[in-house]
């Protein structure tokens, strides 16, 4: 009797293991909330998907030290198939809008942050641009395929 309670009490155990792992997975695999506390645009798992990419742009930092300093991006715009071509005409407006965010940062501001932080201050100053203007923007993400710092 003692052997087989111990068998269930481990089981049990086993199972509450398991399914508190399967929770952590589940909740990691979700979308941060956006630091402004809006709510994060659910994920859309209906929409077909493109790259758009706007390569090689320059940002000169601002002098801290001596010597000039600049900023190379390369970034990657996800778009739904349908935005596409709007997203390829609207690359020169992006890149504008990411000259101008990323030109406060010093090349010591700029050490200090990761390519999460770069993203998210990207998106975030694309939506700031857009919502000025009153519009949605043509795709749904940033992304960042190089930076490099000098």
């Amino acid at each position: 009797m003692k052997k087989s309670l111990v068998i269930a009490l481990a089981a049990a155990g086993a199972v509450l293991i398991a399914a508190g792992g399967g929770a952590w997975w589940w909740h990691s695999r979700q979308a941060p909330a956006p630091a402004d506390g809006s709510a994060a645009p659910a994920p859309r798992h209906d929409v077909e998907y493109r790259y758009v990419t706007l390569d090689k742009t320059i940002v000169m930092l601002r002098p801290d030290t001596g010597g000039n300093h600049y900023l190379a991006l390369d970034l990657v715009f996800k778009t739904p198939v349908k935005k596409e071509r709007e997203t390829k005409d609207h690359l020169p407006l992006l890149r504008t809008i990411v000259v101008k965010a990323m030109s406060a940062h010093t090349m010591e501001s700029a050490n200090k942050l990761g390519i999460e932080d770069f993203t998210r201050e990207i998106n975030d100053a694309f939506r700031k641009s857009y919502a000025a203007e009153q519009a949605e923007p043509p795709f749904d993400e940033a992304l960042i395929a190089k930076l490099i710092i000098e």
